[in-house]
């Protein structure tokens, strides 16, 4: 039972914190002794997958996969035991023995979790790291692959790209990725306007459940086949592997970007790209990137929208094409870059002076804004009018936001074909397009980022009007706990996870419950964002 002086406003910290290392103390000695004991004659290969605090490696290995230092401060709590499981035996006795003794699972993959849900809990727990599970084997003659869950998306790319410089999959555009979580989420990027998303193109996966059992799709059934693809990670189970078809891509790639000011007309420009790039030829990825720069006129800040569009094909066929579809971008022969698939995602990346063999390098901490962030998604199913992208301009001009950006990336192509319930995902037909707001901070300001959280909100809040509405829509991937949570030991009713649920997954939600209750339904697999079990 919770003593009494918990309840006491005074005495709550030192008290209750108290009681929590102790418990901790405990359940840490009690979680290791289990593990050793749960296969005695593996207990030696265990041991080398597990870090305490006592291990000199402890550390290492918990920021090798941070992508947020956000959540890397001396006031985050830290996880007991870190387990990087080398084979089906280490995970099946690292479920057993959490259960056993009290202690959540946070799953990593890649360490991309926007509120850092995958390594960091607010009750004692243990991080359950799949780094050594990243192997890739590519069939081309089937045009198949199985992924293992820790592998990031350059190795997937890359290792593909070694086998057939014509086939990939549809994976992030960011290449430290990691494909679990990626996929879990739905996983949009480069191809999704002609492939659908990552989890469209998965047939088969390796899952365990919270008993230990491993299931396949056949032995899993439809119902949890379907809710893992984009019904996002920690919820279900942990699945370990992935089974995707490949797609096809062109020996040339044509990537075309240009950047214009306010004084260049952006307002315009952007107010016209709503209407032209949800209807642009499936072939066509199109993003335009949100940002301030200090204006070359008279040294001030100004806005400045960089249009950025990757063509499945060569220069001849795309220029007719823009020139014809979007004139007023202005753009010129020398604006269009001939190039591999590959050398694609190495540009759009920033990586543009290395080889690919940067893509299998998943210590590389190459930070989209700062290592610090805050992000946020909406939906777009009606064009913003040119009045509000001006005031979307006014508040990209705060002191806070020196270090922001918006991504708006047109939706459209093969997204309007696939049902709104064909998996969870259901942001399909009629989104014109996803914005993606970030605002980030340096090191020094960790301590206190509310400054710059409170901007993003402000944000959020002026364009509530004009976005996706009953329910306002976001992205999984993207998580955002403001917009709702469970509680901290990861437990919500039904009513409560909906307001949180239908905004990432709309009615899917429903279903996403059932089949909840059906794998998981004393609701071991949990987070603040995690599907709570509904029962019949």
């Amino acid at each position: 039972m919770k003593s009494i002086y918990c309840s006491l406003p005074f005495l709550f910290v030192v008290v209750c914190s108290l009681s929590w290392v102790n418990a901790s103390a405990n359940s840490h000695e009690n979680f290791l002794d289990c593990l050793s004991s749960y296969h005695p004659q593996e207990s030696s290969s265990i041991s080398k997958v597990i870090y305490t605090e006592t291990n000199s490696s402890y550390s290492e290995i918990l920021e090798s996969s941070i992508q947020n230092y956000r959540f890397f401060t001396t006031n985050t709590p830290k996880p007991l035991v870190i387990v990087t499981p080398l084979n089906i035996s280490h995970v099946q006795a690292t479920i057993h023995c959490s259960k056993k003794h009290g202690l959540q699972i946070r799953i990593r993959s890649g360490g991309h979790d926007f509120e850092g849900l995958s390594y960091v809990s607010q009750v004692p727990f243990v991080v359950f790291d799949l780094v050594h599970f990243r192997s890739i084997d590519v069939d081309v003659e089937n045009e198949e692959a199985w992924i293992q869950s820790g592998a990031i998306t350059g190795e997937v790319y890359y290792r593909i790209n070694e086998r057939s410089t014509n086939l990939t999959f549809p994976g992030a555009v960011g290449y430290t990725v990691g494909i679990g979580g990626f996929i879990s989420g739905g996983g949009y990027g480069l191809l999704f306007r002609k492939y659908g998303l990552a989890a469209d193109n998965v047939i088969d996966a390796m899952f365990v459940d919270a008993n230990g059992r491993i299931l396949d799709r056949k032995s899993m059934g439809e119902d949890l086949f379907w809710a893992i693809r984009g019904g996002g990670g920690g919820s279900f189970g942990i699945v370990l592997s992935w089974k995707v078809k490949l797609v096809h891509v062109p020996s040339t790639v044509t990537v075309a970007a240009v950047r214009r000011t306010l004084e260049q007309n952006a307002t315009q420009l952007l107010h016209r790209w709503q209407y032209v790039a949800p209807n642009l030829p499936n072939d066509v990825y199109s993003v335009v990137s949100i940002s301030t720069t200090n204006s070359s006129e008279n040294g001030e800040r100004t806005v400045v929208a960089t249009f950025v569009s990757v063509f499945q094909g060569g220069a001849n066929e795309f220029i007719p094409l823009m020139q014809e579809r979007f004139p007023e971008l202005g753009l010129v022969r020398e604006d269009y870059i001939e190039m591999t698939w590959i050398e694609s995602i190495l540009l759009l990346t920033g990586l543009t002076n290395q080889t690919s063999e940067v893509l299998l390098d998943r210590s590389y901490k190459n930070f989209f804004l700062s290592p610090s962030f805050k992000g946020k998604s909406d939906y777009m199913r009606k064009p913003m009018p040119e009045i509000v992208i001006q005031g979307l301009w006014s508040r990209l001009l705060e002191d806070e936001a020196r270090i922001s950006t918006l991504n708006i990336i047109a939706y459209g192509g093969k997204m309007d074909e696939i049902p709104e319930t064909e998996i969870p995902f259901p942001h399909r037909k009629g989104t014109l397009y996803k914005i993606s707001y970030y605002v980030g901070w340096q090191e020094e300001d960790n301590s206190n980022p509310q400054r710059y959280i409170s901007w993003i909100r402000k944000v959020y809040k002026y364009m509530g009007p004009f976005v996706s509405k009953y329910p306002r829509e976001a992205y999984l991937n993207y998580r955002d706990l403001d917009i709702g949570r469970n509680n901290n030991e990861g437990k919500a009713s039904y009513k409560q996870a909906s307001v949180w649920g239908r905004k990432y997954f709309k009615e899917n939600f429903d279903r996403l419950t059932y089949v909840k209750a059906k794998i998981d339904p004393e609701n071991f697999f949990r987070h603040e964002q995690s599907i709570p079990p509904r029962f019949h």
